[in-house]
């Protein structure tokens, strides 16, 4: 497998050895089983996989060697290279500025630019408008491209299915970087709608069906539909793709849902499905499924409580919180300067889309189980830093030293 050059202060003393450790014991990934780490009055289970995975580590490598080998030009990213502050935070500190908020708004004009300056591709991609644009702007694009790979294979599965004249559902958050990027790449070969969860995917079966008027349809999908969209005709052909980071579970079950749709409405047997269906593979990226079913598996183990690490604006993240807050206490934290003290901990609320300070976090017991896990866009050293700072709240824990003489 390709190795990529990370900066040093990315990686972790506790985390990379283990991460390391347990590749070695199993390289086929059959085992997704927590790592324990016993410091007596606190234990921690960490999850199998997490952090950096292939589409990010070969991000950054890009970002950084288009810094080191362009000291006297400006450099620039379209937006953010991946969901996670402290990674942006360290690019805007070499000078790198950011063309584009998360959510495609425009802080820099393209009038800003030259035909010296440096723009970086963020590792979602971007869209067709943006690499014309650059093009325009005697810009190459492709230079210090950093689009995972994984999301290029949707790009090449939606471009597959939509030449063989099916409508491309694409299942993503409709205001996400890489949706945005997919949808604008799908909607060069078939129609494309961009349908945001099961509830999203019900109504588009109610036009599927002929059961709403077609004209309602630009008011329920607006802003998720590409030009010249026909509910009335392109509705009969369908095949589904996904932002990577989605739910795996939630994408299997809107195709799995409109596969129905369509297989009930045409009055289909199964060898007739791809008439009306698209025989579409999962699109979700291995790092999702692998810290997925990783989460999964951390869960099915007692623990007081699970601190998840990650950009809040990361979307593989939320997931993760998502599956965890179903079990048991989490908190969802950027950074270990969330962790106030031992009674305080700042942390974020998906449904409230706000900060929270909770006290007493940690409960007065003997030993206190930690879970502990992150999103594909976080540094190792971060998860480092908020399992020392929890250590440093026990008295009489063993030392670091202490425990990692296992691995």
């Amino acid at each position: 497998m390709k190795t990529f050059n990370i900066p040093d202060f990315y990686r972790s003393r506790i985390i990379t050895p283990i991460k390391e450790f347990r590749r070695k014991n199993d390289n086929l990934k059959r085992d997704f089983a927590p790592t324990l780490l016993d410091f007596g009055p606190v234990q921690f289970l960490i999850a199998r996989h997490f952090g950096f995975c292939y589409g990010v580590e070969n991000a950054i490598d890009i970002a950084y060697k288009a810094i080191a080998e362009n000291p006297d030009k400006r450099i620039f990213l379209l937006s953010e290279m991946i969901h996670n502050p402290d990674v942006n935070r360290d690019l805007v500190d070499r000078g790198v500025r950011f063309i584009m908020d998360t959510k495609g708004g425009q802080l820099i004009s393209w009038e800003e630019l030259t035909t010296n300056d440096i723009v970086i591709v963020p590792a979602f991609g971007t869209t067709i408008e943006n690499q014309k644009k650059l093009t325009e702007l005697g810009i190459d694009s492709l230079v210090y491209d950093t689009t995972c790979p994984f999301v290029e294979k949707v790009w090449n599965r939606a471009a597959q299915i939509g030449e063989k004249d099916y409508t491309i559902v694409v299942h993503g958050k409709p205001n996400h970087e890489e949706t945005r990027a997919t949808f604008s790449h799908s909607k060069e070969n078939a129609p494309t709608v961009v349908v945001e969860n099961i509830k999203q995917a019900e109504q588009l079966a109610r036009y599927i069906m002929g059961l709403e008027p077609a004209e309602k349809f630009f008011q329920d999908f607006a802003g998720q539909y590409s030009v010249g969209f026909n509910p009335e005709k392109d509705l009969q052909r369908i095949g589904v793709v996904n932002q990577t980071t989605m739910l795996a579970s939630d994408t299997q079950g809107i195709a799995d849902f409109l596969k129905n749709v369509m297989t009930r409405h045409y009055q289909l047997r199964p060898e007739q499905v791809e008439q009306h269906f698209a025989n579409t593979r999962d699109t979700l990226c291995y790092a999702t499924n692998d810290n997925q079913d990783a989460t999964y598996a951390l869960l099915t183990h007692k623990a007081d409580l699970v601190i998840v690490a990650g950009g809040y604006n990361s979307s593989n993240t939320s997931h993760l919180v998502e599956l965890c807050e179903e079990k048991m206490p989490t908190y969802f934290i950027e950074s270990v300067n969330k962790i106030l003290d031992k009674d305080l901990i700042r942390h974020y609320d998906l449904h409230l889309k706000e900060e929270l300070v909770t006290e007493h976090y940690l409960p007065e017991k003997s030993p206190v189980r930690i879970m502990l896990t992150c999103g594909a866009s976080c540094p190792d050293a971060v998860v480092e830093a908020i399992l020392v700072r929890l250590v440093s709240f026990f008295e009489g824990a063993r030392s670091i030293e202490e425990v990692m003489l296992a691995f």
